[in-house]
């Protein structure tokens, strides 16, 4: 039978700019993971920060080039959304490359403010406030334009949201306004229940906003749920997003900008295709040609990326416990952690990672089930992205056998409740930090240790 490496070989393109074998062991992004699961153990979260500046410079390159071939006359901004992952070190790592920030709750302004006092940002920083607001988030804003943040840009997600401006912001201040896109046909519903109508926006800025002695309309925004794609839904949505642009620029001179929301897919599988090039070039192309269609000057083009930036950084490694084979043809793997709990969109979303073995790449591989340690029968991974099956390398009982879920450094944490307690009280995994620096030199961090008994017991109440 074959090894697991021919498996590899014969499905994928492999080795890859990521990922490559030596002795038999995987090495990501050139660290040997050996040498982190010797040196911490499993469960383990990794984050290898150098990730996320690799991305953000090839959007930025690849606008860049697009804005040079077709001659266009406006601006790239490149914002990182913060809700796909919170965390200090993410997003000062992505700060390092001249970028601006979206936000889209309450508790993200005293985060802004953080980042403000550490000289990681300044007054001139654009932040984009997305989301449809309550009382403090409203505040914070007024506050944060009141003390100076003039690019600090709320995006109007309702007719009603501009009042709260008009009373407490004492100077000139800028707005965006969402517009409210249909979602897939496919979908539970017809429009976004974010944003407003497009049928309103129009007398909504001559009734409103014109008549404002200190709001001008700065951006107009949409979102995608689904990211960018070469699909006939996504051009459709674009080209009727651009046309609103159009109709509006020719009544408001101060509109300049537009945030195309929805972004880049990242991998979930060795087998992956997207042309990250063409479709750049293709959005502003179409961009373009929409405004000279209007005759209207093309507007100053905002990217709202999550996934993409942080995504590609993360990975979760586990080790198997044991085997279980349940009747004659059902083997399983049962990990050392929870997917449920630690990858919950492998569960809530039927999200598949990029998963491969660590070791062991010279042994027979067979196919398998891989089970989570909670009692629920939806704790496991059964399939990827590629294919309805999972297929791993034998071990023997004295044998250990590592594999890691990789790109999984978007939403996990905060969706699966990071530093809380969670199903079946399976604690949070270590989380280790990978940098490096300007000459190639690896360095780690412990950022957290596996959580302890005492904090869950101390979370429900136990040692009151």
């Amino acid at each position: 039978m074959r090894s697991y490496a021919d498996l590899i070989h014969q499905t994928f393109y492999f080795p890859t700019e990521e990922f490559k074998v030596e002795n038999n062991e995987l090495i990501f992004n050139g660290v040997p993971l050996m040498d982190i699961i010797e040196e911490h153990g499993t469960p383990i979260k990794i984050s290898y920060l150098p990730k996320i500046s690799k991305n953000i410079q090839q959007a930025k390159k690849l606008f860049a080039k697009a804005f040079e071939k077709h001659n266009y006359k406006a601006n790239y901004t490149y914002c990182y959304c913060t809700k796909s992952s919170h965390f200090s070190f993410v997003v000062e790592e992505a700060l390092k490359n001249d970028i601006h920030l979206e936000t889209s709750s309450t508790f993200d302004m005293p985060i802004i403010r953080k980042l403000y006092e550490r000289g990681k940002i300044t007054k001139d920083t654009l932040i984009v406030c997305n989301g449809y607001k309550r009382d403090r988030y409203t505040s914070h804003i007024a506050n944060f334009i009141n003390d100076g943040f003039q690019n600090c840009i709320p995006i109007l997600d309702n007719l009603k949201e501009m009042d709260y401006y008009e009373e407490f912001v004492n100077g000139p201040y800028q707005v965006g306004i969402r517009v409210a896109s249909d979602e897939e046909p496919n979908f539970d519903f017809y429009t976004s229940r974010l944003g407003i109508r497009y049928n309103d926006i129009i007398d909504y800025y001559r009734n409103v906003i014109s008549k404002s002695k200190n709001a001008k309309l700065k951006m107009l925004h949409y979102f995608i749920n689904t990211g960018i794609k070469d699909t006939v839904y996504y051009w459709s949505e674009l080209s009727k997003f651009v046309q609103m642009y159009c109709d509006l620029k020719k009544i408001c001179p101060d509109l300049d900008t537009i945030d195309i929301g929805g972004g880049f897919p990242i991998k979930t599988s060795l087998h992956f295709e997207y042309n990250y090039d063409y479709m750049i070039d293709q959005i502003v192309m179409n961009i373009q040609e929409m405004c000279r269609e209007n005759d209207v000057p093309e507007p100053n083009i905002i990217t709202e990326f999550g996934s993409y930036t942080v995504g590609e950084s993360g990975a979760t490694i586990y080790s198997i416990l044991g085997q279980k084979l349940q009747n004659d043809k059902e083997l399983w793997y049962m990990i050392d952690g929870s997917f449920i709990t630690q990858l919950p969109d492998t569960w809530g979303l039927n999200q598949k990672f990029l998963m491969l073995s660590i070791n062991h790449w010279n042994k027979n591989f067979q196919k398998v089930n891989l089970g989570g340690l909670t009692c629920d029968s939806q704790d496991f991974y059964a399939s990827e992205a590629h294919t309805s099956e999972v297929y791993l390398p034998k071990s023997e009982p004295d044998e250990k056998l590592y594999i890691g879920m990789f790109h999984t450094g978007a939403y996990q944490e905060s969706l699966g409740g990071y530093g809380g307690y969670q199903h079946c009280l399976i604690p949070a995994p270590k989380h280790v930090i990978i940098r490096q620096d300007d000459e190639g030199k690896i360095s780690t961090e412990v950022f957290s240790n596996e959580q302890d008994t005492e904090s869950m017991i101390r979370i429900l109440g136990y040692d009151k």
